[in-house]
């Protein structure tokens, strides 16, 4: 069957019985999350954010004793802990790793291959995907910057054209803006191994977030999940996408006054990035662990907008599940036709 077909490129490379990737959201996909999800036939991946080593460490144990399928661990190329969270994952039988955050090196791509994983990292343009196909990358994720946390510049719609219908070396995930079964089926018609959703798994009964950060994401509108601006290039930043709220106000004076330091002298422009990665490592945890929804952060993509239940995850599986394959047979019977 066409269904069929369309998925097994994905789910061979997982190992999965259906190619949809949970997105690792720091402070929400914990070693718990991981377990729930893994039950349900698709794929997880632990998000290492910037935690301390040894919790981390703990966090992939838990998922090595209580995960049977395969599952992977995110990393964050620009978090201050990422050289040993490297370390620590090097030294663990994890079977995947997804590079985050960042560009990985080739040789830390091939120091993880070499140690028996199987590597994933984001694609935000074609320069990016081209270059980490010629690192070595077993597989690549195409994000749009209509995902939440931090993002690209480049949106899917713009990324399908550019990689996912010109390269086909490795298999091409595709994520942002995703939150329905129809949507997977029409891109996996185009040619993608599979799809990776975040926004839609934090809005599920089994997700351990503030009851108030979820609150926030039901009544949210796609356009308020905005993409916060860098003011200078003197100080580069990632771009991070979240509901507005007083914590994006913050964040937009914290960058003022950190380029006011830099002109003075006062701070390295290293410093002034470690401390934008510090605000977001805080904020995040306020608002998801904490419930502050004012003033932390509501990392969310623009698929927030057509979210508005909270299913379990065999609900919300199963779902996604039945209108990919209803979609799929649909166009098949009119190609038929």
């Amino acid at each position: 069957m066409l269904f069929e077909r369309l998925t097994e490129r994905g789910r061979t490379f997982l190992g999965v019985d259906f190619p949809l990737i949970c997105g690792a959201m720091t402070w929400i996909s914990d070693s718990n999350l991981v377990s729930v999800v893994s039950r349900h036939g698709i794929f997880p991946v632990l998000a290492g954010g910037n935690l301390p080593p040894d919790q981390f460490e703990l966090e992939i144990d838990r998922c090595l004793q209580t995960v049977a399928a395969p599952w992977a661990v995110n990393l964050i190329t620009i978090a201050p802990n990422y050289q040993s969270h490297c370390e620590i994952v090097l030294a663990k039988k994890v079977p995947f790793v997804v590079f985050a955050g960042g560009i990985p090196r080739k040789a830390e791509i091939a120091a993880m291959r070499a140690s028996g994983k199987r590597t994933l990292s984001f694609a935000s343009e074609e320069s990016i995907a081209r270059q980490q196909i010629a690192y070595g990358i077993d597989a690549l994720i195409l994000e749009g910057s209509e995902a939440g946390g931090h993002i690209g510049h480049v949106s899917l719609m713009i990324l399908l054209q550019q990689v996912l219908f010109r390269f086909n070396a490795v298999p091409l995930f595709v994520g942002g803006g995703i939150a329905t079964g129809t949507m997977i089926a029409h891109l996996l018609l185009m040619g993608a191994a599979g799809v990776q959703m975040g926004t839609r798994f934090v809005m599920t009964a089994e997700c351990r977030a503030h009851p108030r950060f979820k609150e926030a994401f039901r009544r949210a509108r796609a356009r308020q999940a905005i993409a916060t601006p860098q003011y200078d290039s003197k100080l580069p930043v990632v771009a991070v996408r979240a509901i507005k709220n007083k914590g994006t106000e913050a964040f937009g004076r914290l960058q003022l006054q950190l380029l006011q330091k830099l002109e003075k002298g006062m701070i390295s422009r290293e410093q002034a990035q470690y401390e934008v990665e510090h605000f977001w490592v805080g904020a995040l945890r306020r608002a998801v662990v904490e419930g502050d929804v004012e003033h932390g952060s509501l990392m969310a993509g623009q698929s927030v907008g057509l979210i508005d239940d909270l299913p379990s995850m065999a609900e919300l599986v199963s779902r996604l599940i039945a209108e990919t394959r209803a979609e799929i047979e649909r166009i098949e019977s009119l190609v038929g036709e």
